[in-house]
């Protein structure tokens, strides 16, 4: 038998479950027996799970193009992927810049990673200096298209 103390609109209840089974159990509260049925188990988890929405596609309508979407194309933002410390900035502000190229140094994880430029293009803005610790997901540098 488990015990449970619940309070309800600042009223106090205990609560004895005395027999369980998967479509019903019998409970007792504040004295009195109920039967009570079983809708659905809660899953216990002892992790949080990351629950997206699904995107909806409707493949009789076209893609709508929006100025968010040209923006997203000409201007992108490295972050960080962990939290860690810079020791190098390979790059400055102006500078071209390909797909794959090193623009940092960044110790995290007692590892010496490499940021790389997930596009072509030019820096417009270099957000972090050697020695400044991020954290992850921080802006480290804005390329412009």
């Amino acid at each position: 038998m488990k015990k449970y103390k619940f309070s309800i609109n600042g009223n106090p209840y205990g609560i004895t479950i005395k027999q369980l089974t998967d479509e019903k159990a019998i409970v007792e509260v504040n004295g009195s027996e109920y039967q009570v049925s079983i809708i659905q188990e809660p899953i216990q988890r002892k992790t949080p799970q990351l629950v997206r929405a699904r995107p909806v596609h409707d493949s009789a309508k076209k893609p709508i193009k929006t100025r968010a979407a040209h923006r997203a194309a000409t201007s992108g933002s490295i972050k960080a992927p962990l939290p860690g410390l810079i020791l190098d900035v390979l790059i400055k502000v102006g500078d071209e810049v390909k797909t794959g190229q090193i623009l940092l140094k960044m110790e995290a994880m007692k590892m010496e990673n490499n940021i790389q430029s997930n596009r072509a293009g030019k820096i417009i803005a270099l957000k972090v200096k050697s020695g400044d610790s991020v954290l992850e997901g921080d802006v480290l540098v804005e390329i412009g298209g």
